[in-house]
């Protein structure tokens, strides 16, 4: 196994020694662009070999075989009509990205070969057969990322045309033309998913993302407009506050980086990568220490559970509402089985509606009475005709019963009844 691997250092090594000597040795000499043809045309036969090699193999099948090849195809005849449109002054500038593009190829090719023939072998195999997913990996693990990407947005969108009312594939290929750099045709993806499976924060946040890196990592109007719909459903969206924090970090605005990527970690949602949203976070804090800035100190972080509310009026309330003066709204939680006294409660103003609100212990009325005491609260709100707490006659209200404390789902209410 050493011996192998010290030949294949060796091997790489002499390569890429005889891939950098033109390099070296041009002396800025101007690259004209039937040189870079040339280029292009040597790479384009390397990677049809690849390809040919692949589908003799059996690895890839006739259609991906068949689409990989148009693809190389096109690649190439865009390469060459960019050559000949780029002026000659620019040519030198871009004529070290074959040594580097083909060195980064000959070393990870390199490293897979040890990986495929080398002392990893037996491991890769169970993991393969342990995952259930051998013969789809064997099947595209000696194509490229951009080859594999490709193929990936090709099989997801038959998937859709075979089923276009699958919200999941529908994501699924939004996710994947993400990777493959296709943010609009994303976002239309995107579109599709909140036409069937309805208005998530998280739809909407992915959408963000794609519109966000569709116009240039920029927040415009049409991105804040998402941004403000996740964030209307949810506002601790992970992917939307994650967006929120990945722009004002471009900005050199590391606190207020740190600051929605620390309110997505204090959430505690599953789907997130805890350790990769701190170790952001760190590199936030490492840049303003160098700075010279003072970081502000981290909000005391509410243990227990938290329920989000999302509280709105129905129309016809709004409608009768409008004609009075503003009025006081509680929302609140009472223990399913049994005591009137709320566990947590939040007070706000009917003209602050539609709103999300939070109840945790910190709402709690009394130390002995939290929302982590009950396991099942019953949740109201009440927008108030006296202004006092309770729910009385004339009252306008909405409740949600049974609820388990330890969900993390928006929970919605929508005051549309009078108490009698």
């Amino acid at each position: 196994m050493v011996v192998s691997l010290l030949l294949i250092v060796v091997f790489v090594l002499l390569l890429l020694v005889i891939i950098w000597l033109p390099f070296l040795g041009q002396n800025n000499r101007p690259v004209q662009p039937s040189v870079r043809d040339e280029t292009n045309v040597a790479l384009y036969k390397e990677h049809k070999a690849e390809i040919e090699q692949d589908f003799e193999q059996g690895k890839i099948d006739q259609e991906n075989f068949d689409y990989l090849m148009e693809e190389l195809n096109r690649g190439l005849l865009q390469d060459i009509e960019e050559n000949e449109n780029k002026q000659p002054e620019a040519e030198g500038n871009i004529a070290i990205t074959w040594p580097v593009v083909t060195s980064l190829f000959v070393i990870v090719f390199s490293f897979a070969v040890y990986l495929k023939t080398g002392a990893y072998e037996g491991v890769e195999l169970a993991a393969q057969v342990n995952s259930g997913q051998m013969s789809e990996q064997q099947g595209h693990q000696n194509l490229t990322a951009d080859q594999q990407a490709l193929v990936r947005v090709r099989q997801l969108k038959m998937l859709t045309e075979q089923e276009p009312e699958n919200g999941e594939a529908w994501y699924m290929l939004g996710q994947a033309l993400v990777g493959a750099g296709e943010f609009l045709e994303a976002a239309a993806a995107f579109d599709k998913v909140i036409a069937i499976d309805g208005e998530h924060a998280d739809l909407y946040g992915a959408k963000a993302q794609a519109m966000f890196y569709a116009e240039n990592q920029e927040i415009t109007p049409p991105v804040q407009a998402l941004v403000d719909k996740a964030l209307a459903l949810d506002p601790l969206d992970p992917s939307t506050n994650i967006l929120l924090g990945m722009h004002e970090f471009m900005h050199q605005n590391y606190q207020g980086a740190i600051d929605f990527w620390q309110k997505v970690i204090d959430s505690g949602r599953e789907s997130v990568n805890i350790e990769a949203l701190q170790g952001a976070v760190a590199e936030a804090k490492s840049r303003m220490a160098m700075a010279g800035q003072e970081v502000a100190p981290t909000p005391e972080v509410i243990d227990g559970p938290q329920l989000q509310i999302e509280v709105s009026l129905s129309d016809e309330i709004l409608e009768k509402l409008m004609a009075g003066s503003d009025r006081v709204v509680f929302v609140y939680a009472t223990p399913s089985g049994g005591g009137r006294m709320p566990l947590a409660a939040v007070k706000l103003q009917a003209s602050d509606l539609p709103a999300v609100v939070l109840l945790d212990d910190s709402k709690a009325m009394m130390e002995q009475a939290k929302l982590s005491s009950a396991e099942f609260v019953n949740i109201y709100a009440i927008v108030s005709e006296s202004g006092g707490a309770g729910i009385k006659s004339g009252d306008y209200k909405a409740e949600k019963l049974n609820v388990a404390v330890s969900t993390t789902d928006v929970i919605s209410l929508v005051v549309d009844s009078v108490v009698p």
